[in-house]
Formats: structure tokens, C-alpha cells, sequence
């Protein structure tokens, strides 16, 4: 392989990388994985015959979709071993609010929980046509299925996903509730927190063993008003934090001594706050740091 063949095989994939971490992350959920993924994807196209590939952009994507729903299969065992619930890794998206995408579809926590319910296939489905608009005979192919399938598995996925979830308030709408929340969860407010949740409200949170990090989900509006205030007393001292943009949407990061400690973001729609995640995983945030 010459130097200018090389050149012209970076070139071309550099121009679609931001698509195919798009694909890979919201397949996977963890940015971690998306990016060793795509690596893994760039050193096939430097060993594969490119003469042989009509469409380089494609080839790029069918080949990063395929590797995420065989990566997808192992993950899922490897988090059966995970200790309290598991929650997709957190990504700026200050600077890409849509991460290779036309849309920030399928970015959200929320959406990428609702995810994880499906098959690898079906997310893959939902992911190429919901976040990517690739058209319904191009996700056959890279799924090595047929159009109608392919109709029928973005069709059930989609109404998987709205039926499992309420509309989302706006972005600033989401932002001032974000302070309000943080306001009242640092003053132990018990009165001041039940006013702002749905009533089936769940606050989760991701820890893999971390100190102080539940290992078990909390439900419903006074149970979690509860659970929130009872820690309030020692949790926040020293605390500093910062607003930041996580999945398209505001997050904040708490740090104590400049040790990142915990990041923080809602799930809401007009009912109040639907879901708290607290991530306490700090290999899963250490970016925000």
C-alpha cells in the first residue's frame, strides 16, 4: 500500500468518523467502547481491498453497525457481573449536539435506557433510521434483511420507545428545573422536592460498588423525597458545581477538592422530574473532569 493510497484511505475516513462514533455510541451506550470500536473499524479498512468498495461511506457504517450489535451481545453478559443498576456513559455534546447525526435522536439517557430493552438488531434499526435517516432498503442491507422487515422492526421499535416514555419538557425548561432540583436536594427540602417529581418518579444510580451509591432503583414521589433529603445533611459539603451538556441535554458535575464526584441529570416531561440519574462511576465521567 503506497503513502497516497493511505493518505486517501484516512482522508475518507475521517470524513465519516463522526458518523460512525455516532452509530457505535448509541449502539453501545458507552463512549469507552464506541471509540475502540471505531478503531477497530479503521484498521479493517486499512487491511481490506478498497478498489472492491463502491460506496466507501457505507461499507464504513455497515461495517461499524455489524461489529456494535456482535459487541452489543458480549456487553450484555458482562453487565449481568455489573453491582446496582448499569446507565449509559455520559458524553459532552457542547460541541456536537448531535454526535454524526442530523438529529440529536437517540442521545438522550432516557431514550438510550429505552434502548437497551431491545434486541441488538432492532436498536440497530431504530438507530440508522431515527438518528441517521438512512433509508429503509440501506439499513436492509447493512442488517442483511429485507425492506419490509426492516419497516415492521423500526416500526415496533418506535412505538416501544413512545409508549414507554412521556413527552420531554425543553431544554431551558430542563435547565431551570435542573437548579431548582439541586436547590432543594442540597437543603434536604423534602416538601420542595415531592412538588417537582412525577409521581412514579425513579431515581437510579450507576456506582459499580462506589461508596455512597445506592445499588437498588428508588420509586415514586415520596420515597425518593425521602431517600434524597436523608443524605443531604453530609453528601453536599464542600460540593462545587459546574452546568454542563451532557447527551444534548443539561447535566451538572459535582466536585469536591477537584475530585469529580458525581454527575447529575433529569429526565422530565410536564409532569415534573420522571427520572434522576446520578452517576457515581468515575471512570464513566472522568472526561467531565
Amino acid at each position: 500500500m503506497s503513502l497516497g493510497d493511505l493518505d486517501e484511505a484516512t482522508r475518507v475516513f475521517m470524513e465519516v468518523r463522526p458518523r460512525l462514533f455516532g452509530i457505535a455510541y448509541r449502539m453501545l451506550g458507552s463512549a469507552a467502547e464506541a471509540e475502540d470500536l471505531v478503531q477497530d473499524v479503521w484498521m479493517r479498512w486499512q487491511m481490506y481491498d478498497r478498489e472492491t468498495v463502491e460506496n466507501p461511506a457505507a461499507f464504513l457504517a455497515t461495517t461499524t453497525t455489524r461489529l456494535a450489535i456482535n459487541h452489543l451481545q458480549s456487553a450484555r453478559v458482562r453487565r449481568e457481573t455489573y453491582v446496582g443498576p448499569w446507565l449509559p456513559e455520559p458524553i459532552d455534546t457542547s460541541a456536537d449536539p448531535y454526535l454524526g447525526a442530523e438529529t440529536g435522536n437517540a442521545l438522550e439517557f432516557a431514550v438510550l435506557m429505552l434502548l437497551e430493552k431491545l434486541s441488538p438488531t432492532e436498536r440497530a434499526a431504530y438507530v440508522l433510521r431515527e438518528a441517521f435517516d438512512y433509508p429503509y432498503g440501506q439499513i436492509a442491507d447493512i442488517l442483511q434483511s429485507n425492506e419490509p422487515a426492516v419497516r415492521q422492526i423500526v416500526s415496533r421499535a418506535r412505538k416501544h420507545v413512545a409508549g414507554e416514555r412521556k413527552a420531554p419538557v425543553s431544554v431551558s425548561a430542563q435547565r431551570e428545573l435542573l437548579a431548582t432540583f439541586i436547590t432543594a436536594a442540597r437543603s434536604g427540602d423534602l416538601q420542595g422536592l415531592e412538588k417537582l417529581f412525577a409521581a412514579e418518579v425513579a431515581s437510579i444510580t450507576d456506582g459499580n460498588g462506589a461508596k455512597n451509591a445506592a445499588r437498588k432503583i428508588v420509586v415514586g414521589s415520596e420515597r425518593v423525597a425521602k431517600f434524597i433529603a436523608a443524605f443531604s445533611t453530609y453528601f453536599w459539603e464542600g460540593m462545587d458545581a459546574r452546568f454542563v451538556t451532557t447527551n444534548g441535554r443539561p447535566g451538572a458535575v459535582f466536585s469536591r477538592d477537584g475530585e469529580l464526584i458525581v454527575m447529575v441529570t433529569l429526565d422530565v416531561s410536564d409532569d415534573g422530574i420522571e427520572h434522576i440519574y446520578w452517576m457515581m462511576n468515575k471512570e464513566k465521567i472522568a472526561a467531565f473532569g
